[in-house]
């Protein structure tokens, strides 16, 4: 299954979020108040193409330079922009001229709505970014929203995301996942690929894969099972589950494969903007103001040598190892998320 499929599906089946049959092209959790705000200043034609299965807003976006993957029709291009502002720059791609024509159309719109224009729009295959005008080491983020399990060749789009990265920059991004490997079968089946169901990786490869192109330690931020209610579909995939999940990749070339004790910990200054009492790094990671909070090594680099930094005081260094951190497990993921009293009083990795 390939770009071709997802070409259609996007620009001729769906004409709406209405049109989905599965909840995985779907936001099911309820955004926080800034992102709220965000969205009522964005176009409803532009809301109404909305295909995404999370939120793909981090922390500390002001004047920061965004590349967003899979773009759409732009709602969280225009999102982001209103986030990053004037001194920060939004470059959407998407594959699907249909979408695009809904995301460009509306530019001018949203420039006057905004007060500034910082959005700009590329045709082309994800896969495929050596092929855009876009220049390596350039971006601080790049986003996803539900799209990478689209693609046939993912190991590209994340050797390609590593290339464009900052040192200290990282991908956000949410998208579908499976408990085992989807047979070819499933794989080529067009509705299932179309509603983000099919082309899943499995958990297991996804971290294979992105560590094999540089991102050392995913953490995973949060998840959700998938539900599928059309019947037809759900015959189809039984015995197989799927979850949404949203993951960080940090491009840091001092990171680890696994999560190592070096005697390390940081006390969060409580100055995020909407995180003032505690700031969630990922699902182990919920770091209370003002607490000492020990961290693995990785989790160290993660807020030291990333734009995170002026919010922690760090203590300790790495002339002292202790052997594996407490808590590192490999087993799946998702749905074993620690309780926040735990996380806030265990500092335990994932």
């Amino acid at each position: 299954m390939n770009i071709e499929n997802s070409q259609l599906y996007y620009g001729k089946v769906l004409q709406g979020s209405e049109d989905l049959r599965t909840d995985a092209c779907c936001t099911t959790e309820a955004p926080p108040l800034e992102i709220r705000q965000a969205l009522s200043n964005v176009h409803d034609e532009v809301t109404g193409r909305y295909y995404g299965c999370g939120l793909v807003a981090p922390e500390c976006l002001e004047g920061a330079a965004i590349l967003d993957l899979g773009s759409g029709s732009g709602q969280d291009a225009y999102v982001l922009s209103q986030l990053v502002g004037p001194k920060g720059r939004i470059v959407g791609v998407d594959a699907t001229p249909e979408q695009l024509e809904v995301a460009n159309r509306h530019k001018d719109w949203h420039a006057e709505r905004f007060g500034f224009a910082n959005v700009e729009f590329m045709e082309g295959d994800i896969e495929k970014l050596d092929e855009l005008d876009l220049e390596p080491g350039s971006f601080d983020i790049i986003v996803s929203n539900c799209v990478i399990n689209l693609v046939q060749d993912k190991r590209a789009v994340f050797e390609q995301a590593h290339r464009l990265l900052k040192e200290g920059g990282e991908i956000y991004f949410s998208d579908v996942y499976g408990d085992r490997r989807v047979p070819e079968e499933l794989q080529r089946d067009p509705v299932l690929h179309g509603e983000c169901i099919s082309g899943a990786l499995y958990w297991g490869d996804f971290d294979r894969i992105t560590r094999e192109c540089g991102f050392a330690d995913p953490r995973l931020v949060h998840d959700r099972p998938l539900v599928i209610g059309d019947p037809q579909q759900l015959a189809k995939v039984q015995g197989y589950n799927f979850f949404s999940a949203t993951y960080r990749l940090f491009k840091l070339a001092g990171l680890e494969p696994r999560c190592e004790d070096y005697g390390q910990a940081v006390i969060y200054r409580g100055t995020i903007p909407g995180m003032e009492d505690a700031f969630a790094l990922d699902n182990h990671h919920l770091i209370q103001k003002g607490r000492v909070f020990p961290v693995c090594g990785n989790t160290f680099l993660m807020l030291k040598d990333t734009r995170f930094a002026e919010h922690f005081e760090f203590i300790g260094d790495f002339s002292t190892h202790y052997g594996i951190f407490k808590g590192c497990g490999i087993e799946m993921p998702y749905g074993s998320a620690v309780k926040p009293d735990a996380e806030a009083t265990s500092g335990a990795c994932c």
